[in-house]
């Protein structure tokens, strides 16, 4: 059966946070249980290594001590030293057993279990395997013990010569033994638990600490992109033109290559900037040449040129405003004050239309706000709207402005007799007059529109609280 890969959230899979947090909190994890499987199994075979090593200590003692005596009945000439094995159930037990001896005279004399066993079996015996080790050999096996647990277990055999009952020149002959010690194997099992305990403890406080160190490591190593992430923001903001601080050496070449970018974007509006004048100038010369031959003249001819060069002029400011804020459109680092800019413009509708002695009011601003764009395309849009403005008002203009969230929200209202609302969406479009004996090309709030649109904003068309017009122009603020 095929198991399904692990499927991670789309932003965990696009997080380099999270992708270098999983992937040192596996090899921590991995690690951990390499090291807990290696140690504890190290630690067991070197208890299982001094466990039967002392099961072969007692198993040389109860060698040397064993005799035959004068009966020839087996016997051990000093008692063992270890005093669990005077100890019933203490879960240390010896025992010798009888062979069978070779020869007919030996038939007899049938092998015996148990023939001698220490006082810590009481009145058990161990039951061995039937096959016993050939002579000099050492087995070990698991049986079982007297209170049902499992006993690890060594043995061997061994001959004693019988001294008595030969006959002159004959042979003495050897009685075999079979020696075994057991031991309860949670003499072994239990240092084992405790040393598992303790190794867990101490690798979960390892792990713990690995796990830290990671999660702060991953945060400082993190920490020059969150930098970069700010610089980034007050270019965006228009409070830098170009990334400014202290980064590590493998992020200086990221910034330096987008430094250069920026200024190389900053070269080419520039560049732009002065093709669109330089285009300008060079149509709207022999433009006004056509224009000052055909005044004064009174024909067809004239009257045609007139009319013609009149909307080429119209169609060429137009479009060069249209290039000029798309070349310049989202410039990094683009950010222009809105009070200074109002109160530059409200100075000069104060001195065109001063001999209709306007009334032009700038409510209070916050000195905070700030257009996200062009400084010119700003006073391109605000200028067309005052201009409008002022051309319709009786006697009073109100200019606003406040933030609302992310957008700049600049309100131009006055008492003129304002647009019907159904001819608003038309006076936006290109060429549409609101009245044909106002003088202008009806291309001011077209304008307007294609500028705020290519920002990300729109003006808007209301009724005002003065009785005519209210515009609220929406662009992209300075956070």
């Amino acid at each position: 059966m095929s198991v399904p890969a692990p499927h991670f959230p789309l932003a965990a899979r696009g997080s380099l946070r999270i992708r270098l947090l999983a992937g040192t909190l596996f090899w921590i994890a991995a690690s951990i249980a390499v090291a807990a499987w290696g140690l504890s199994s190290l630690f067991r075979e070197h208890v299982a290594t001094q466990f039967h090593a002392e099961l072969k200590t007692h198993l040389n003692q109860l060698t040397a001590h064993l005799a035959v005596d004068g009966e020839e009945q087996a016997t051990l000439s000093v008692p063992l030293s270890d005093p669990r094995l005077s100890l019933p159930y203490s879960g240390l037990y010896w025992q010798v057993d009888a062979l069978a001896a070779e020869g007919d005279a030996a038939q007899a004399r049938a092998a015996r279990a148990g023939l001698l066993r220490s006082r810590s079996l009481w009145d058990s015996v161990l039951a061995v395997p039937p096959d016993a080790p050939a002579d000099g050999e050492i087995h070990q096996h698991r049986v079982a013990g007297p209170g049902g647990g499992w006993l690890g277990m060594v043995e061997r055999v061994v001959r004693i010569d019988e001294g008595s009952g030969t006959t002159a020149g004959a042979k003495p002959a050897a009685r075999a033994f079979r020696l075994i010690i057991a031991a309860d194997e949670t003499l072994m099992l239990e240092p084992l638990s405790r040393f598992n305990g303790e190794l867990s403890l101490a690798l979960g406080i390892l792990a713990a600490g690995l796990v830290i160190a990671a999660l702060v490591q991953v945060m400082v190593g993190l920490a020059p992109l969150r930098s970069l992430r700010a610089a980034l923001g007050r270019v965006r903001k228009g409070d830098a033109q170009r990334l400014e601080g202290r980064f590590p050496a493998e992020i200086t070449p990221l910034v330096d290559e987008f430094n250069t970018v920026l200024a190389q974007n900053s070269e080419v509006i520039e560049r732009a900037r002065t093709q669109a004048g330089n285009l300008a100038h060079a149509l709207k010369t022999p433009l006004s040449v056509l224009a000052n031959a055909a005044n004064g003249k009174d024909n067809e001819l004239a009257r045609l040129v007139v009319g013609q060069v009149d909307a080429a002029k119209r169609q060429v400011d137009y479009h060069l405003s249209r290039a000029q804020a798309a070349a310049t459109l989202r410039v990094p680092g683009a950010r222009t004050p809105l009070r200074p800019a109002l109160e530059a413009l409200l100075r000069t509708m104060r001195r065109i239309h001063a001999e209709r002695q306007l009334e032009l009011l700038l409510q209070p601003i916050a000195e905070s706000l700030a257009f996200r764009g062009e400084e010119q395309d700003l006073q391109e849009m605000l200028g067309n709207l005052l201009d409008n403005a002022c051309k319709w008002a009786s006697r009073h203009v109100e200019v606003a402005a406040r933030a609302e969230g992310e957008d700049l929200l600049i309100t131009i209202d006055d008492d003129g007799q304002g647009i019907a609302a159904a001819d608003r969406n038309a006076v936006l479009r290109r060429g549409v007059r609101a009245d044909q004996q106002v003088p202008g090309s009806g291309l001011g709030l077209s304008i307007v529109d294609d500028l705020a649109q290519l920002y990300g904003g729109e003006p808007s068309l209301a009724d005002s609280p003065l009785g005519g017009l209210r515009v609220v122009l929406r662009l992209p603020a300075v956070a």
